[in-house]
């Protein structure tokens, strides 16, 4: 499903020695379909890097980014969004804030759609829409033309989770989108990750610092280190994998 040949990103190249900085080192990557990677590292390690080359924030240095076996080296960040799904850590992001719930979940199912100069809703949208929303059991069904902007941060995250799989994307991007709440939250949210992502069979790569987190979900586990892999477990061999083993390979690994 995804491809990541060779890749490099360099930033303030421009500037002296000192200043520049190796985001991505010459990465080879391969993501099967249905894969769930979740990804650790310090700060400055690379790993937002790795997700904003994919989404086009960036532009890489060289090599090639392939999904589905179509390179999207030169299509840029709105073209690439058809097809990609994104929730940030900011959970005021992805969202636009004074719109009501309803009119953002709309907005959702419309991307890659050809859209029009009015609104278009309908019954059964508003039918589906409920449903899709008292499935998150966030007790926010019954009002979903309240601005979204007032849910508090876990609610909020949970809807902008939803509005990124709401098309099914051929790639879900996590980015630490748990770390701004708090745990108990944070773990609901996480719950409802693993089961959209289950549900819909996607391909998603997340980010986290959560060592146990990272062990508990998904069923690939990618370590990054100063802009390159350094370790990339999958199946049972991260099954045996504890948080002292990770601990330990984080400050073991040159």
């Amino acid at each position: 499903m995804l491809k990541i040949q060779n890749v490099t990103k360099t930033f303030n190249k421009e500037m002296s020695k000192d200043l520049v900085k190796v985001a991505l080192d010459n990465i080879n990557l391969e993501i099967n379909e249905g894969d769930f990677v979740t990804i650790i590292g310090s700060n400055g390690s690379g790993k937002t890097t790795l997700l904003n080359v994919i989404s086009g924030v960036h532009k890489i240095d060289n090599g090639n980014i392939l999904i589905n076996n179509k390179n999207i080296n030169d299509l840029k960040e709105h073209q690439r969004a058809k097809f990609l799904g994104r929730v940030f850590q900011d959970p005021l992001l992805g969202t636009a804030g004074t719109m009501s719930v309803l009119e953002n979940l709309y907005l959702a199912n419309q991307k890659g759609r050809n859209r029009k100069l009015k609104w278009a809703f309908n019954k059964k949208e508003e039918e589906k829409f409920y449903n899709l929303v008292k499935e998150l059991n966030l007790n926010i069904e019954n009002n979903l033309t309240q601005k979204i902007g007032l849910l508090s941060g876990g609610q909020r995250q949970a809807i902008t989770l939803l509005m990124a799989t709401l098309q099914k994307p051929e790639i879900l991007l996590l980015d630490e989108h748990t770390a701004a709440l708090d745990p108990k939250t944070a773990e609901v949210v996480l719950n409802l990750t693993n089961e959209l992502i289950k549900k819909h069979n996607l391909t998603t790569l997340m980010i986290t610092h959560n060592m146990r987190d990272a062990l508990n979900y998904g069923n690939r586990l990618i370590m990054f280190k100063e802009g390159k892999i350094v370790l990339d477990v999958k199946g049972k061999e991260k099954d045996k994998l504890t948080i002292k083993d990770l601990l330990f390979k984080f400050e073991d690994i040159d």
